[in-house]
């Protein structure tokens, strides 16, 4: 793989021209979300503790792996009030500005909700499909290397609106340390229930239910590898929404936007953490070079810049493609997290783009817009997993059952037909069930 060094980062140059593109594109693409043996044996200590345990067992949990010092979970549970006081402490710019983020999101997301609907037959048998909430959610919250209060606004608001009764979120707190912006989001976000537990600790309590927390129906939320690892391991206990990898970004560029703001929207994504992922596709050679230029300028002044150094120097990547149907090819072949179409005529990409998690379109769309305010939701399918899976939405948060009504006269045509299928499989109780109902 041909490397290039830019203030210190060896960003991956490749073209696609090079014979063995294919084979350095799926090595830079290659991630395996869940664990090795040893986290996987961890994991398991940990839910069989939790469940056979409980209450004890997420105290000693949290006191060993969050460095805590609390003899119950009375010490681990915040009160409402709490949550309020985080909410109206914060400086008035940052009430305002999550209480605009909030609204927007909520707005977003009631275009989502489905209705129920039936119709009915010829001969009377109504058919149909009736929506309904989930009872409760389970909400987890990093707490690691950074806090995301927009990660409670993106999760909790969606099961607000499709109708969940309860909401229970848990967010670690190492060495004790409250973030206020979280506490005051989840109190925006209308949160029922706190604990601060993380871990695969949380998951298991969330799942399997102890003394203190409830048991919930779906675990939604990112994690780091112990969390992910206990969330495969409890599907079917629990619903959950998927398996997250590390945050990825795909931008396509024509070579007319501003090589600073791309260099800049790669850091976004690159300064989650070092296993997080930047690319840029562009068929204009000179525009790659010039973003390349931007990224050894800018990088040094930023916050977290040996964490984008390091994600950077990983997994990201300029990529040369001959042309625009390249460059298409390219994004449903990566399936992306976040896509940046930074073209002209954005709208004219869109009806080929097969597979993406959130699309942001034009020179002006910033995917950091989407993390935070622009309405749609952050939590999205990574590590290509985009080919089969959705965004969080609001039909994560709701069930739906069939409606089935026979009339006598729908028994008696159904029947027919069932009874031939039934003895056509040999169960002939199904087949006698059926022709019960037919009518002499």
């Amino acid at each position: 793989m041909s490397q290039s060094p830019t203030d210190g980062v060896d960003i991956a140059r490749l073209s696609t021209s090079q014979a063995d593109f294919d084979h350095r594109l799926a090595d830079l693409l290659a991630w395996e979300g869940v664990s090795d043996a040893e986290v996987q044996r961890r994991v398991d200590e940990i839910l069989a503790a939790v469940k056979a345990r409980g209450d004890a067992a997420l105290v000693e949990y949290s006191n060993r792996l969050d460095r805590l010092a609390v003899a119950s979970m009375a010490e681990l549970t915040l009160s409402e009030g709490r949550l309020r006081q985080a909410f109206e402490g914060l400086p008035a710019e940052q009430r305002e500005a999550l209480s605009s983020a909030a609204e927007r999101i909520r707005a977003y997301h009631e275009h989502q909700k489905p209705a129920s609907w039936h119709y009915t037959e010829a001969d009377g048998t109504v058919l149909g499909q009736q929506v309904t909430p989930l009872d409760r959610a389970g909400i987890y919250v990093p707490g690691g290397k950074a806090a995301y209060p927009s990660s409670v606004l993106m999760n909790a608001i969606p099961a607000h609106v499709a109708g969940v009764r309860e909401i229970v979120m848990v967010v670690p707190t190492p060495d004790g340390v409250l973030n206020e912006l979280v506490l005051a989001a989840a109190y925006l976000a209308g949160v029922d229930q706190v604990f601060t537990i993380g871990g695969a600790q949380a998951v298991a309590a969330l799942a399997f239910g102890t003394e203190t927390v409830p048991r919930v129906d779906k675990v939604v939320g990112p994690g780091n590898i112990y969390v992910a690892t206990a969330k495969r391991a409890v599907f079917g206990q629990v619903g959950i929404d998927m398996i997250a990898g590390p945050s990825e970004i795909l931008v396509v560029s024509d070579g007319g936007t501003d090589p600073d703001w791309l260099a800049m929207d790669l850091f976004s994504q690159a300064e989650h953490d070092e296993d997080a992922q930047a690319v840029l596709v562009s068929w204009d050679l000179e525009h790659l070079q010039a973003v390349e230029a931007s990224i050894a300028r800018l990088l040094p002044t930023l916050e977290r810049a040996p964490i984008v150094r390091e994600s950077l120097s990983r997994r990201g990547a300029l990529i040369h493609c001959r042309d625009r149907d390249e460059a298409m090819l390219l994004i449903n072949r990566i399936a992306p997290e976040h896509l940046e179409l930074s073209v002209a005529n954005p709208e004219g990409w869109l009806p080929q783009v097969r597979h993406a998690g959130a699309i942001f379109m034009g020179r002006y769309t910033a995917e950091a817009l989407g993390d935070y305010c622009a309405g749609p939701n952050h939590v999205l399918p990574t590590s290509g997993t985009a080919r089969f899976s959705s965004p969080l939405g609001v039909y994560d948060f709701q069930k739906r059952s069939s409606i089935i009504h026979c009339s006598a006269e729908g028994a008696g045509a159904l029947g027919k037909v069932a009874s031939i299928l039934a003895r056509g499989e040999s169960l002939t109780a199904h087949a006698r069930s059926a022709e019960y109902r037919l009518k002499p």
